[in-house]
């Protein structure tokens, strides 16, 4: 996630078959042998031209959906980055736009509109067990694993 002046960094998803006509962050897969950190990086500049160093990266929270898979996206902000963000993939973004995170318009990606409601860090959440577009259960902290009885 890209964010200044309290707007993020957004793209409108076309011609993937995956949430197209709707706008999310930059973002995608991992590819073998990255880590989290260093596909944030890789997609970043694939997808915006955005120069960002994978120490630049803070992570936010982590987001278990239920999709034709089940699905966990790692969300992360960079803060500090280099470079103008342009449409690198026309073929799958027909807009780039920064869109105030209080003021999110109607077609954003459902998944995303909940991560980036989020203040606090880190948060993890479950997103679609429920029904469509419906959160299962939220958690704003991750809470402490338990410490083991003895």
């Amino acid at each position: 996630m890209l964010e200044r002046d309290a707007c993020v960094l957004m793209m409108r998803r076309a011609g993937t078959g995956f949430f197209d006509g709707l706008y999310s962050l930059p973002g995608g897969h991992l590819e073998a042998g990255e880590s989290v950190r260093m596909a944030a990086v890789r997609e970043l500049f694939e997808e915006t031209g955005i120069e960002v160093v994978p120490d630049a990266l803070v992570h936010l929270g982590v987001v278990h959906r239920l999709s034709d898979t089940n699905r966990i996206d790692f969300f992360v902000s960079a803060t500090q980055w280099h470079g103008t963000p342009c449409i690198r993939e026309p073929h799958k973004c027909d807009d780039l736009v920064w869109i105030d995170r209080d003021r999110l318009p109607d077609d954003v990606v459902p998944y995303v509109r909940a991560a980036l409601a989020r203040r606090s860090e880190p948060w993890l959440f479950e997103f679609g067990w429920d029904g469509e577009g419906v959160e299962s259960s939220v958690t704003n902290q991750i809470a402490p694993s338990p410490k083991p009885s003895r």
